[in-house]
């Protein structure tokens, strides 16, 4: 009974969070238009009944961009660690499976790339590629793979000792079919969790290199400029603008870490308890 109340209560948490955060990448889809309005009669206005969150000093409505800022710093996390993800399975993969030489080939390019201060190399990465959008996903899916790949790694070296797929080998099977049919069931589950606790990491590092200024472009309704733009007004007294973009962003980043760790626990029954 008590399993089976802290699975219930998983799958309670991972659906909630899940729902929550899909209402905020609607929501600021269809309010990507009216973030952009100004309205000078009521710029600088604190939080109140008309305005949740206040306007900033174009008089944009702070409510909708940030939900709009939201919605493609989420958008920008799915498809980043989602590429990542996958970099990171096939990699992890292939060193555990390829022979030596590129079992260390790629255990080289892990200690390489976590060598290199992560910050630096996601700047580094996305300038390379002209910023925007695409510079940034390019930046964060180079930067995040790693952790990942370490753990397919260990996992396909423990498979390669089961007896089902020794048994295979025997019986004449190749190494990708080997791969594909009996090894990637296997991993799916905890590659699900990784990708989705991967989100969290790739939201916050593309709110970060854009309040930096090697993210996103100004004119776009992203949480990083705005950070990067209420700083100037925080000595006005207009504490709104950074305070309410801010906390939205820590619970965005929170409710995908409750996603992961909840669905990591739907997955493996033991880890209700922990």
């Amino acid at each position: 009974m008590k399993r089976l109340n802290g699975r219930i209560w998983a799958a309670v948490l991972f659906g909630a969070a899940i729902l929550f955060l899909t209402l905020v990448t609607a929501a600021g889809q269809m309010c990507m238009e009216e973030s952009l309005v100004t309205d000078f009669s009521r710029k600088n206005m604190a939080p109140g009944i008309s305005y949740i969150f206040g306007t900033d000093w174009l008089g944009r409505d702070m409510f909708i961009r940030t939900l709009t800022g939201l919605s493609l710093s989420i958008r920008i996390g799915l498809l980043a660690a989602g590429v990542s993800s996958v970099f990171a399975l096939l990699l992890g993969t292939m060193a555990a499976t390829m022979g030596r030489t590129v079992d260390s080939v790629i255990t080289w390019l892990i200690d390489l790339v976590m060598g290199i201060p992560h910050i630096l190399l996601l700047i580094l990465i996305s300038y390379a590629f002209g910023k925007g959008f695409k510079g940034v996903v390019v930046g964060v899916a180079l930067t995040h793979w790693t952790s990942l790949a370490r753990v397919m790694r260990g996992e396909v070296m423990q498979l390669k000792e089961a007896l089902y797929i020794k048994a295979a080998q025997k019986l004449g099977m190749g190494r990708f079919k080997l791969v594909w049919k009996h090894m990637i069931p296997h991993l799916f589950p905890q590659f699900l969790v990784g990708l989705i606790l991967m989100f969290p990491h790739a939201i916050l590092h593309e709110a970060s290199i854009t309040f930096l200024g090697f993210g996103l472009p100004p004119e776009q309704p992203a949480v990083g400029v705005i950070l990067s733009e209420s700083m100037k007004y925080l000595a006005m007294g207009r504490w709104w603008l950074a305070l309410f973009p801010g906390l939205l962003l820590v619970l965005t980043v929170v409710l995908f870490d409750v996603a992961g760790e909840s669905l990591r626990k739907l997955l493996d029954p033991a880890g209700v308890h922990k």
